[in-house]
């Protein structure tokens, strides 16, 4: 008696891109204007966490969009470009003084409120990333894994990271030996080598553990985000 076996699973199987659907089908209902609202710089231990929202034009698409991680820096930077001569745009910045203040996730919740606040068309529907709606004067859904899925969302991704690359580059001018124009402030060897060497700077964030330690902070402040001092 022969065996039935379970066909095998394709082993290249086509990569997920971000769409328009989700715009188009508010769209039809009489939904416009649409946003889609991202952040970046949630895991660095220094710079800013930077928002950015984005309302694209239908009918000026620029090729190419995706999640910005999944980008080259070239690519991204040629996106942003063409995504602001084309959409409107709006960005926001929450502070590393509101990230030890409120912590890392209430910063960032802040900062995409913020970035949707400051765009030039009031939107009617955001599409935000992750699992949390943010506080602003209109329908908020919130996407998990956004970047990846909603073209807006995509957008709002590549402004937010271009932004904020731009930024740690010239806090890299500004403070030689650190290289934050490299790893962008993010947990490498790099940079744990020049905390203990050079100490922190003014730009660092206070309440995550590796700069708290740098610092000789007792755990005085408490946020369940990676990197931040324990419970």
């Amino acid at each position: 008696m022969s065996r039935k076996t379970a066909p095998r699973l394709p082993l290249n199987e086509e990569a997920i891109r971000p769409s328009f659907r989700r715009e188009r089908a508010a769209m039809k209902k009489g939904i416009w204007p649409i946003a889609g609202c991202d952040e970046a710089g949630r895991g660095p231990l220094a710079g800013p966490v930077v928002a950015a929202a984005v309302i694209l034009d239908p009918k000026r698409i620029p090729r190419g969009l995706n999640d910005s991680k999944k980008l080259t820096m070239e690519e991204r930077e040629k996106l942003y470009l063409r995504i602001c001569a084309s959409a409107e745009v709006a960005v926001a910045f929450g502070s590393t003084a509101r990230i030890d203040r409120d912590n890392i996730r209430q910063a960032s919740l802040w900062a995409l409120a913020r970035a949707v606040a400051a765009l030039p068309v009031r939107p009617r529907l955001v599409f935000v990333d992750g699992c949390d709606r943010i506080d602003i004067c209109c329908e908020c859904r919130a996407v998990i894994s956004g970047d990846a899925l909603v073209l807006s969302i995509s957008a709002a991704s590549i402004v937010a990271k271009v932004t904020r690359d731009r930024l740690m580059m010239r806090l890299g001018l500004a403070h030689p030996g650190y290289g934050f124009e490299r790893h962008m402030g993010y947990s490498v060897p790099e940079h744990f080598e020049a905390l203990e060497r050079l100490g922190p700077t003014i730009h660092h964030r206070r309440t995550f553990s590796p700069v708290a330690i740098a610092y000789g902070d007792v755990a005085t402040h408490a946020d369940a985000d990676a990197g931040m001092l324990p419970l």
